[in-house]
This record gives structure tokens, C-alpha cells and sequence, in this order.
């Protein structure tokens, strides 16, 4: 039986179903949730609280499949993750956003303003470049056979497939999936020194700059 929390989260997501996030009205979500307004208010303490709560579980259930995907055997391993991401990507807007730092209107944004953590409570959801960095450096640690450099390029190239979809490739991935396992296994190879560079700012990944 889900918390009164996880009931919260997902009647916010229901209410952002019917219409953007500026209509979305705390006394609607706690009615879908079957709670009072007032355990809304415990909860998050503010809409602002609310919205950072939506997206950090974006951003936990995406490094939740990064995870999953990270069991393939090792020589797959970047092209797994780099599924997921696009797949993950496709199927929620949060996680689309939380990727690329671009936001469809309509959508809850993360307050990233000087003691916005401590009127919304919890983490701040990550920058763009810091959830990449942070997916990158979990597929090195346990891709010992690959490198840092590899596994950019499968995560940067995964990207490129969420900002412009390849054509046709909506059910199966199949031809994504080709790009990102060819790309990673040739290029990574001549980049393997490359890789720490690439991620280091949210600036670099929303601008879609390759690394030097």
C-alpha cells in the first residue's frame, strides 16, 4: 500500500496529466490523493516542495534503470545505459527535461535559488551536467574494459537520439541502439583519455557542445 507521500506523487502527476503545471492546485492533489490538504502541506510544505519532489523521483527511478541496465554484460554495458536513456526519455517529460535542461511549458521546474532547499526540503534535483557526469562515472566504475571517454560518447550520443528521435525507430530502438554501440566501440577506443572533460557542466550539456 503506497505512503501517503507516494499517493501525493502520484495524484501530482495525475493533476499535471490534465493541464500544465501553473493551473495544478495543492487542494486538487491532496482530493486525488485521498488526503487532507493539511498532510499535503506536512509533506512538502510548499508547491515549490512539491515540484522538486517530482522531480527528484524522475531522476531516482531513471538512475534506478541506469542501475538495471548496468547488470547487461560488460562489452554492452554504455549501449544498455544509452537504451534506457532514451527510452526513459521518450516515456516521461521530467526525465526528458532533467537530461537536456529543456523544459516543455507546462512542466514543474527545479528551484536551484539560494535557500530554495530549505523551503522545499530533500535534495535539489540535479543539473543537467551533474546527472550525466553521475551516470557516466557509475558506467565506468564497473566497465573496467571501457573507459570514461566510451562512456560519454554512448550517454552524448543517447542525447542526441532524445533531442532529435531517429525516424521510424520508435518501437524497437533498433537503429539508435546500432549508432550508439558502433559510435562508443569505435570512437571510445581513440578517446579513452577524453572522457573527464566532456561533463563538467550543465552549461556544456544543455549547449550540446562535444568535448574537446
Amino acid at each position: 500500500m503506497p505512503t501517503a507521500r507516494q499517493a501525493l506523487l502520484d495524484a501530482a502527476l495525475r493533476a499535471l496529466d490534465d493541464g500544465p503545471w501553473r493551473t495544478v492546485r495543492m487542494i486538487d492533489v491532496a482530493t486525488l490523493a485521498g488526503v487532507s490538504r493539511q498532510t499535503l502541506y506536512n509533506e512538502f510544505g510548499t508547491k515549490g516542495g512539491l515540484a522538486g519532489a517530482l522531480l527528484r523521483r524522475a531522476a531516482d527511478g531513471y538512475l534506478a534503470g541506469v542501475d538495471r541496465a548496468l547488470t547487461a554484460p560488460a562489452p554492452d554495458r554504455p549501449a544498455a545505459v544509452a537504451l534506457w536513456t532514451v527510452r526513459a526519455a521518450r516515456q516521461d517529460a521530467l526525465v526528458k527535461a532533467l537530461l537536456t535542461g529543456h523544459w516543455a511549458e507546462g512542466l514543474p521546474r527545479p528551484d536551484r535559488r539560494p535557500g530554495s532547499r530549505g523551503r522545499t526540503g530533500g535534495r535539489p534535483p540535479l543539473a543537467p551536467g551533474e546527472l550525466l557526469t553521475l551516470v557516466r562515472d557509475r558506467m565506468a566504475a564497473v566497465s573496467p574494459e571501457g573507459t570514461a571517454g566510451r562512456c560519454e560518447i554512448a550517454l552524448r550520443l543517447a542525447l542526441s537520439c532524445v533531442i532529435v528521435p531517429v525516424p521510424g525507430d520508435d518501437a524497437t530502438d533498433s537503429r539508435a541502439l546500432h549508432l550508439v554501440r558502433e559510435a562508443s566501440r569505435t570512437a571510445g577506443a581513440g578517446q579513452a583519455g577524453a572522457g573527464r572533460t566532456g561533463l563538467s557542466g550543465p552549461s556544456r550539456t544543455a549547449g550540446g557542445r562535444s568535448p574537446r
